[in-house]
């Protein structure tokens, strides 16, 4: 069977679980299990941030006893492979067969896509760190929620920090060739420019690209570098980078310098400035019970794919909660949980727009040696947070959404 059912109620305390049920709502005492779907991606070369997604969402259920509002909860996970017919497939037999209540993923922007209308003829409430931005812009999805970020709501904030506090003029961009590399670096572009900076290039490598060397050789006449890159691709730009001798400062977006790589990344990182939704080194009791629960289940450290993951949790057990337990109403369900206002979670407060996006912090690190914890060499150390950043950025929505979605070709290189 491709769905690897996992029950995740074994070793559930008994008298934790006694307790939960006496504080649920009576109508719901008996209820029949909440049911979690997950879609994720284990092979290939975005596994290592899809088996964080699953460890998160393990981390926050065991935290949790396997309970939310006062149900059990039984848990999917689904791997698609990391394309969009597997996607399709893997969320028709979460529907279909297991009857899940919610869905948790996809990761990647074109798996997202490819089940985009299968969602909304479903009904079923989905939350995804998948970051395509028009899932919530010019074809929002009624049954849709973002409490990660599009693709460019990490880089438009990149971009003002490149302009104004890192004072670059003109910069290269590189990025996989896919929806979400093009969205990211478009982003990027729009903001850098409006400040004043020049966008030299973009280079598009395969999503697949045993060797990055052929496309830094094309990096040039710049004074700074933005790579979008995703799983374990930033491990390998970066030793590609730094083997062909570049000293150009280089900047990214959620991805490229994500926790989870600290321990694969080397002396080539260093310097590395990010910016993220959600980082280690957030000092708050909800990210400290975070990371003690994933160094605990699974002897590593969290990146954003597992507290991202983590947060999603937070906001089905807010809404099933707004709803005494009862998700069987999906559309009130989805609304119940687009109405959550969190001020605590590992990634700091969260809420959400009229469009199901998130308006978050996103914070500025630089990857280098001060700080470092948890047996970790490296770190990325925070040196600025953008508080409550929009998917729209400083812009007026109407004038955003009036302009085409960010793509391969849009914004144009100027001359």
């Amino acid at each position: 069977m491709s769905i690897k059912r996992r029950s995740v109620l074994k070793g559930m305390l008994a008298t934790g679980a006694s307790i939960a049920a006496l504080k649920a709502p009576a109508v719901h005492a008996q209820a029949a299990p909440f049911k979690l779907g997950l879609l994720t991606v284990k092979t290939g070369p975005l596994a290592q941030g899809g088996i964080q997604m699953e460890q998160g969402v393990l981390t926050f259920l065991k935290e949790k006893n396997n309970m939310m509002a006062g149900r059990k909860v039984e848990f999917f996970s689904a791997d698609t492979g990391g394309n969009p017919a597997g996607t399709k497939t893997k969320a028709q037999e979460l529907v279909e067969r297991d009857k899940v209540d919610c869905i948790l993923g996809p990761l990647a922007a074109f798996e997202l896509l490819a089940i985009s209308d299968y969602i909304a003829q479903s009904k079923m409430p989905l939350l995804s760190l998948a970051a395509a931005e028009d899932m919530t812009q010019r074809r929002p999805n009624p049954y849709f929620i973002r409490a990660s970020a599009t693709s460019g709501q990490a880089m438009h904030p990149m971009a003002d920090y490149a302009a104004k506090e890192l004072k670059l003029k003109r910069i290269a961009c590189i990025s996989e060739d896919f929806a979400f590399g093009h969205e990211q670096m478009g982003a990027f572009q729009r903001v850098f420019e409006d400040n004043g900076g020049k966008i030299v290039k973009k280079i598009w490598p395969p999503l697949v690209t045993p060797d990055y060397t052929p496309y830094v050789a094309q990096i040039e006449d710049c004074d700074g570098v933005c790579q979008g890159f995703a799983g374990s691709n930033p491990l390998r730009f970066m030793k590609a980078y730094a083997g062909a001798g570049m000293k150009f400062p280089v900047v990214t977006g959620e991805t490229g310098g994500d926790d989870a790589l600290l321990k694969s990344f080397g002396e080539e990182a260093i310097g590395l400035t990010s910016c993220i939704p959600y980082t280690l080194d957030l000092e708050t009791e909800s990210n400290k019970r975070f990371v003690d629960g994933m160094l605990k289940n699974f002897d590593t450290v969290p990146g954003q794919y597992a507290g991202l993951l983590y947060v999603n949790c937070m906001v089905v057990e807010a809404g099933l909660q707004a709803l005494g337990g009862d998700a069987s109403d999906k559309t009130k369900f989805v609304n119940a949980m687009r109405s959550v206002n969190l001020t605590d979670t590992p990634r700091g407060p969260v809420k959400f727009d009229h469009l199901g996006n998130v308006v978050g912090d996103f914070y500025i690190r630089k990857l280098g040696k001060d700080g470092a914890k948890y047996g970790l060499k490296l770190w990325n150390k925070t040196i600025k947070t953008y508080h409550n950043v929009s998917q729209f950025w400083t812009y007026d929505e109407k004038q955003f959404l009036s302009q085409p979605v960010y793509s391969r070709d849009y914004p144009p290189l100027k001359p």
